[in-house]
């Protein structure tokens, strides 16, 4: 069974295979629904889609390990490149591409390393480039 190392939680979970990433990280207490850099995220927790990846909140960075989960969604596809109510999710996948997906349309296929709640830092070297 594949094995989801949590980068800022400190923790590692067995999770079966093919099972999405938000339900086995609730499973194990870890909240994925992020907010905006940490402010938002304990309203997140009980305000969101749940799971049907339309609000962009459980966005996550795949750190290690991003060809052992299934492709990128069509809904992930949308709510990263088009700017919905939330244009933050929008600009957080900016100098993101290669390793941002949404928590609740990853399928966990093998290892990987997970980082919740990724900042989005305007200012960046990527942002404006």
């Amino acid at each position: 069974m594949p094995i989801v190392k949590f980068v800022k939680e400190k923790k590692e979970i067995e999770v079966p295979a093919g099972s999405f990433l938000r339900a086995e990280a609730a499973k194990a207490g870890i909240n994925t629904n992020c907010g905006v850099n940490g402010i938002g995220q304990d309203i997140n927790k009980y305000v969101n889609c749940l799971g049907l990846g339309m609000c962009g909140t459980c966005r996550v960075l795949i750190t290690k390990g991003m060809e052992n989960t299934n492709p990128l969604t069509l809904r992930e596809k949308l709510k990263f490149y088009l700017p919905g109510p939330d244009p933050m999710v929008s600009m957080a996948y900016i100098g993101n591409e290669d390793k941002m997906r949404l928590a609740c349309m990853t399928r966990v296929e093998g290892d990987i390393e997970v980082e919740t709640g990724p900042e989005v830092n305007l200012f960046g070297d990527n942002f404006f480039s």
